[in-house]
């Protein structure tokens, strides 16, 4: 069974991205036509008894139908499990599609990484897809917290990217000292290349204090009560390693300077710098740099213990999208906003870069070209922004979302123009009340590039 996608955007270096939002759309509305349509409710249980429950319909599972349905639910629970989080999957209404889905997300089935790091790594527990009738749908269970805004005393900030790591040093709100120091952990094997750069950063920014009342970080990845959980930065240290030199490295952090000290997912604090900066909420927060950072302020000014890594959450629905190296699933946020997207599209547009040529370097290289308005630099920015506008409306269907905040090193200078230009235009193609509700703010190339350290010294409370 196959529904017909036609979007009135394309991004024209890669014109067979098929938007997740319309082919769900395309999905619901063939299942209001069908008479055997069939309640569902997705449940999604994490840490501290909070449950997250999503209900939608679908076809009798059965016959030609059982197909379409495992791809709308799958990428369905796929989204939900990298935005909420969860250990353990109920689908109430169908055990059949529950089988089958547990399968798939089984130890050797093909969302194995997802099994792993959504049980043991995550929150230490098996995980697991269950089924149970629709009426014993388990209830929604959500938490929401206050987090940052903290301007008080003499503060530390430091944001730990891909490429550069950033800190700052505040007082009373003032920003005293900035720093950005190049670096390249993501496959470096030696943790003390990680503790070192980490702890240099905060020295540095300490010395230009009188004293350090609070340190807080932003950092891309999962991290848990200040532990790193799952985090790019950390990829190529072994899991022995892993457990016994960064698993700790914030706490020993805290012990040293005896401070309060808070470390959050990096897509958290951009939607905090958006609350702040714009004094609203709703705002959802995206970071395009060496992977794709998301973070959510809710309508009440308030987190939630939800993941928000989006980087792993599916967005083009095509049989043959580009894999994700890492979880080596297809069609997910990475491949679309981040360093990597621009890599991925530079041959497209005719630039061939030598294999061995960084990421962050061949970024660089486009950006130079659009200071000097070359088109192939410029079409790799048009096609981000066009794909950028459908997972906008893909994200709408999730979140409230009132205000986007889009930061990043590959929304610097010029490039970051172009791909917010063209989502407008693809909301306003496609979902024109969401372009009428949707503000989008982009801050200036100061903020942009240390703005995540500034807002992060804010995280901790200064105990009076």
């Amino acid at each position: 069974m196959n529904f017909t996608i036609a979007p009135k955007v394309r991004p024209e270096l890669d014109p067979d991205f098929c938007p997740a939002v319309l082919w769900n759309r395309a999905y619901r509305q063939e299942v209001e036509k069908c008479f055997a349509k069939q309640d569902i409710v997705i449940a999604l249980r994490r840490s501290n008894g909070t449950v997250s429950t999503c209900k939608t319909t679908i076809f009798p599972h059965e016959g030609e139908y059982a197909a379409v349905n495992i791809k709308y639910v799958e990428r369905l629970v796929k989204f939900l499990l990298w935005m909420k989080g969860g250990y353990e999957v109920t689908i109430a209404g169908c055990e059949a599609l529950a089988n089958d889905l547990a399968k798939i997300y089984s130890e050797d089935g093909e969302r194995s990484f997802d099994h792993n790091i959504m049980g043991q790594v995550i929150y230490g527990k098996p995980f697991a897809i269950k089924s149970c009738a629709l009426e014993d749908a388990p209830e929604s269970h959500e938490i929401q917290m206050k987090l940052g805004g903290h301007l008080d005393g003499c503060r530390i900030g430091f944001d730990l990217g891909g490429s550069d790591r950033k800190c700052a040093a505040v007082i009373d709100g003032k920003v005293v000292h900035t720093e950005e120091v190049e670096w390249n952990p993501y496959f470096e094997k030696n943790p003390e290349y990680h503790r070192q750069g980490i702890r240099d950063s905060i020295r540095r920014a300490a010395e230009k204090l009188p004293r350090v009342d609070a340190i807080g970080g932003s950092a891309a990845g999962v991290y848990v009560n200040n532990q790193p959980r799952l985090a790019s930065l950390f990829r190529g240290i072994s899991k022995e390693d892993f457990a016994k030199y960064i698993v700790s490295i914030f706490d020993e952090i805290q012990e040293e300077y005896k401070v309060p000290v808070i470390v959050a997912n990096d897509g958290e604090v951009t939607a905090l710098a958006g609350a702040m900066s714009m004094n609203s909420n709703g705002v959802l927060g995206l970071s395009m740099g060496t992977s794709e950072a998301v973070g959510y302020v809710n309508l009440q000014g308030n987190i939630t213990d939800w993941l928000n890594e989006l980087a792993f959450a599916p967005i083009d629905y095509r049989d043959n999208a580009p894999v994700d190296e890492w979880s080596g699933d297809i069609g997910c946020g990475a491949q679309y906003f981040s360093q990597q997207a621009v890599a991925r599209l530079a041959p497209f547009a005719g630039l061939n870069f030598p294999a061995e040529m960084k990421f962050p370097e061949r970024l660089v290289k486009v950006q130079e070209l659009m200071t000097q308005n070359d088109q192939r630099a410029a079409a790799i920015y048009r096609s981000i922004g066009v794909c950028f506008g459908y997972a906008i409306a893909h994200y709408a269907d999730f979140y409230e979302i009132k205000n986007l905040l889009i930061l990043g090193r590959v929304t610097s200078g010029q490039g970051g123009e172009i791909i917010l230009d063209e989502a407008r235009k693809v909301l306003e193609a496609e979902f024109p009340e969401l372009a009428a509700n949707i503000t989008f703010r982009t801050p200036d190339e100061k903020f942009k590039r240390h703005g995540q350290a500034v807002i992060a010294a804010s995280l901790p409370e200064i105990k009076k």
